[in-house]
């Protein structure tokens, strides 16, 4: 799969997306991650990616057409060197600008977007981007209900999430089926290790009894035990309700 990020500070991401598992799979072929600078994509002589909003107001706002000519750049430059592809010619690209106005991002949609040949990720600055921008990509996506100063963190975010779910880069993919928000609205069950005893805090019993059927039971039923009382609402339940109910 191919990552395609736009963004004024490529070198930001550089050093990220290139340790751990995902600069393992990079090496391996199982990824591949590009970084371009939006600058590049500007037609002035001082490469100018922002200007004050019309209307007025406080900061400047990331210029329409360098997004745009790079979406189209990128999105050329798959073409050519997908042809060959299973999916014939036009490989399936989802291009995505980072916003705090966006829709929620989920694990399942990491999932669903592990099946396509490509994401473009487009990362605002400033006071963000000309609202002609979305007229040109297929989704707005958020992180969370907060601000950043910028999209590359959140464009990391969805690199990663996206690319652990791509077979080949975790050394064993069914290790992710115990993840939080795997195929389940839970979390993920209590971990632990050795020694089996640290200042008088134990691990439970039934994870050193070697009954694998008891295991899985206990552990399921630890994470729907940990999702109702840290994160209700993915049950569809309120604080007071847990607490209520203890």
């Amino acid at each position: 799969m191919r990552f395609d990020i736009l963004t004024i500070f490529p070198d930001a991401l550089s050093g990220l997306l290139s340790v751990g598992v995902l600069g393992q799979a990079q090496a391996a072929g199982v990824i591949d991650v590009r970084l371009h600078d939006l600058r590049f994509y500007t037609d002035d002589p001082h490469r100018v990616v922002d200007d004050r909003p019309y209307g007025g107001g406080a900061g400047m706002l990331m210029k329409v057409e360098p997004f745009v000519r790079g979406i189209e750049s990128i999105k050329a430059e798959c073409v050519s060197s997908n042809r060959d592809s299973v999916h014939g010619q036009n490989p399936r690209i989802r291009t995505i600008l980072l916003s705090p106005q966006g829709r929620l991002f989920r694990q399942s949609d990491a999932a669903d977007w592990a099946q396509l040949d490509g994401l473009v990720l487009l990362c605002g600055r400033y006071e963000g981007v000309d609202e002609r921008v979305l007229e040109f990509v297929d989704e707005e996506i958020s992180i969370g209900d907060y601000v950043l100063a910028g999209g590359e963190v959140a464009a990391a975010v969805l690199v990663e999430a996206t690319a652990r779910m791509t077979p080949g880069v975790v050394g064993k993919f069914d290790s992710i089926e115990s993840d939080s928000f795997y195929d389940k609205p839970r979390l993920g069950s209590p971990q632990y290790t050795r020694p089996p005893e640290f200042r008088g805090l134990r691990v439970p019993d039934v994870l050193l009894s070697g009954d694998h059927a008891k295991i899985d039971a206990f552990r399921e039923a630890q994470a729907w035990k940990k999702t109702t009382l840290i994160r209700p609402e993915l049950l569809g339940l309120s604080l007071e309700e847990t607490t209520e109910d203890g």
